[in-house]
């Protein structure tokens, strides 16, 4: 497809994509459909896994991503959402595209969006994740990897990204979010997530599934001449893994399954060595953060109570005895009781604020729960920066004795990180990410 005019600049780009944000989303593959056609269909040309589930999606799309590298392939990987830039959501041979890079591809997939527009009845149009995920996949075609891991957005029949076809599905887990859309039960969720495995297809699942998940993935793999594959619990004893967590071990061993499902089909061995060396050096912004310097600082998105429950589990050992400041920011479709009733326990002081996200709950919201919950000093800031600068305040009141931990939303992770000048990408190993008020 041609492109009329100069390749769009990253505002441009950033423009568009913002506009987009006001129309929320749609489900149904009708327009990714079209606008792949209008595209050229770059999705055909490509191999791909397919990383789907309710927590831990980012992390093990990255996870694969790295084994695969480290076995020689050319690997590109698609995430959501992001942090900082948009251009974080594209990565190949380790490292996220460059801004223009990604502006160019949603120039392009932009026409094509237009083209598919003009054929939509009423008010319907591509969605942002759509616009997104088509200049994604133009890029990894493109861009001729060898293998593209792509995340799911939000369940999986019906998301954009169930247009790859992949040969390799990656279930995480299943957990009760998203209802309104994907349905009342564990077993309903699974079977939209599950619908992305096709016929002769390898699926990779999390370490101790809930019991329907396991019967509905053995009835999905029987009806489709599927495999199944269960990752073990963890990583083996003695390996290194960089990212910080007990949950970040499951994720690992999913990851190491669904990679070594896919070396088999193009016919190369899985080496030990490869794994342990990606393990030792795959780092997860976002998640367990820890910002260096006084006091000791913690962003995690966890953002449903499935998050929590493993941030809470692995807490211990990154805060130790420390006395702990909340920041907490809720997006309003999330069980924010639930969340509470997990974090309110572990602080000393908490401050609610909002992510930049239309979809934020109030912070006065927060604190009416937080009061029904039990007796806690709560405080309520609008904005996410005031809201840590008070927080991170607080703890330096008694330094070496006194944590802040801010999660809630990836939304408010990456409000943050901008504010405090943290790097989406991770130091080097055993290094924290340094912080710079602003």
């Amino acid at each position: 497809m041609s492109r009329e005019g100069p390749p769009w600049t990253p505002e441009q780009a950033e423009s568009r994509l913002r506009a987009l944000e006001l129309f929320g989303m749609r489900f149904g593959l009708d327009r990714m459909r079209r606008m792949m056609t209008a595209l050229g269909s770059p999705q055909a040309r490509l191999r791909s896994i397919h990383v789907v589930g309710t927590n831990g999606k980012s992390s093990t799309t990255r996870m694969i991503a790295a084994i695969l590298e480290r076995h020689g392939l050319r690997t590109g990987a698609y995430l959501s959402p992001h942090l900082i830039s948009y251009a974080e959501r594209v990565r190949i041979g380790g490292a996220e595209i460059s801004p223009q890079e990604l502006a160019e591809a949603i120039g392009r997939a932009a026409t094509a969006a237009d083209q598919v527009n003009r054929t939509l009845a009423g008010d319907d149009h591509v969605t942002q994740f759509e616009l997104l995920t088509a200049a994604a996949l133009w890029i990894l075609a493109g861009r001729e990897v060898d293998v593209a891991v792509v995340e799911a957005g939000l369940g999986g029949r019906y998301d954009a990204t169930a247009v790859i076809g992949a040969s390799v599905c990656a279930l995480t887990n299943v957990g009760l979010e998203h209802t309104r859309w994907l349905g009342p039960t564990v077993r309903d969720i699974a079977a939209e997530k599950l619908a992305v495995v096709g016929d002769g297809a390898t699926l990779a699942i999390g370490s101790d599934p809930h019991p329907d998940v396991l019967e509905l993935a053995h009835e999905v793999a029987r009806e489709r001449g599927a495999r199944v594959v269960l990752a073990p619990p963890g990583v083996p004893a003695g390996e290194e893994l960089r990212a910080p967590g007990a949950f970040q071990q499951r994720n690992f061993a999913l990851a190491a399954a669904g990679a070594q499902a896919h070396l088999e089909r193009v016919g190369v061995k899985l080496r030990e060595r490869a794994v342990r060396e990606a393990a030792a050096a795959t780092t997860v912004p976002g998640r367990l953060q820890v910002l260096a310097g006084e006091p000791l600082t913690v962003l995690d998105g966890a953002h449903n109570p499935d998050a929590v429950a493993a941030l809470v589990e692995s807490l211990p050992p990154l805060v130790g005895a420390r006395a702990l400041g909340l920041v907490v920011g809720v997006l309003e479709d999330k069980s924010a009781v639930e969340m509470l009733r997990q974090l309110l326990p572990l602080c000393a002081r908490a401050w609610f604020t909002a992510p930049p996200n239309p979809r934020a709950l109030p912070p006065a919201t927060l604190e009416s729960l937080a009061h029904q919950l039990g007796d806690v000093e709560v405080e309520c800031e609008v904005r996410p920066a005031p809201a840590m600068h008070a927080a991170r305040a607080w703890a330096l009141e008694q330094p070496g004795r006194r944590a802040v931990l801010a999660t809630g939303s990836i939304y408010l992770v990456g409000e943050l990180m901008r504010v405090l000048d943290v790097r989406a990408e991770l130091r080097p190993a055993g290094e924290a990410a340094t912080v710079e008020a602003r």
